[in-house]
């Protein structure tokens, strides 16, 4: 992923990727064709950007099922850094993303023995959805 993009996503500015957008139509394009990569909703979601997040999610919803390349989802990195509005909103978003399988076919199992806030949040909405 271009740094500049990573750097956006991480700070939250829409007003860059937009301008990386037209600097290049097919950044998010390039970054999609890859079957497992640290996508910016992956950086958004470990930054709690929920602003940029849901932007990217309007231009490339097929971001929040990627897997990056240890193959995480960005809601199982917002669940371990327990960002808690960031997995309610998420789970708004798309419930069914609580079902998506992970790493060793689990769909969160680097932070099933943890407990925090954003953990129970998605329990409970898996549990009750």
């Amino acid at each position: 992923m271009d740094p500049r993009l990573q750097q956006a996503a991480k700070s939250g500015s829409i007003d860059e990727l937009y301008a990386l957008i037209d600097e290049n139509p097919y950044i998010l394009e390039n970054i999609d064709a890859v079957p497992f990569i640290n996508t910016p909703l992956h950086v958004a979601a470990a930054s709690v950007n929920i602003e940029f997040a849901m932007e990217m999610l309007n231009l490339k919803p097929s971001f929040a099922r990627k897997l990056n390349t240890s193959g995480y989802s960005p809601l199982h990195l917002a669940v371990d850094k327990n960002h808690t509005d960031f997995v309610s909103w998420m789970l708004k978003y798309d419930h069914s993303l609580a079902c998506l399988k992970g790493r060793n076919s689990s769909p969160s199992p680097h932070w099933m023995d943890q407990e925090n806030d954003a953990k129970k949040r998605f329990q409970e909405r898996v549990l009750f959805s």
